[in-house]
């Protein structure tokens, strides 16, 4: 699976216990009818992955599912959900269009005029 949009922010690496543990964590704005805020986290050596991304980039990241099962001191199951990124790379949006050659104006083109009637519909299907 994976979430497409533009990074609205990029936390800083957090380690938690003694052994060790990282966590980072990136939101990413996605641009629809109703713009979703999706955190994805990253962990362990994938948290360095987000080291070249800064808010405002278009980003593709690919991502996995994470449930699990905990049982509080009252003995009542819970159940969390979490999104973890394992790729992240850069997109080309409407942005890159600037790369594209520009579209001459209509009327940089002569109007053909040599059209006969009868060639009009000369596809072969």
């Amino acid at each position: 699976m994976e979430v497409q949009g533009r990074i609205k922010m990029v936390g800083e690496t957090q380690t938690f216990g003694s052994n060790g543990f990282r966590k980072r964590e990136i939101v990413v704005t996605t641009e629809e009818q109703y713009p979703q805020h999706i955190m994805v986290e990253f962990v362990q050596d994938k948290t360095d992955l987000l080291n070249d991304y800064k808010e405002g980039q278009q980003v593709k990241i690919n991502i996995n599912l994470r449930g699990r099962e905990w049982v509080n001191p009252q003995g009542e199951t819970k159940y969390f959900n979490s999104i973890q990124g394992w790729r992240i790379e850069a997109v080309q949006g409407e942005a890159g269009a600037e790369n594209m050659p520009p579209v001459p104006p209509a009327d940089a083109f002569e109007p053909a005029g040599d059209l006969k009637e009868e060639d009009h519909d000369d596809l072969p299907f």
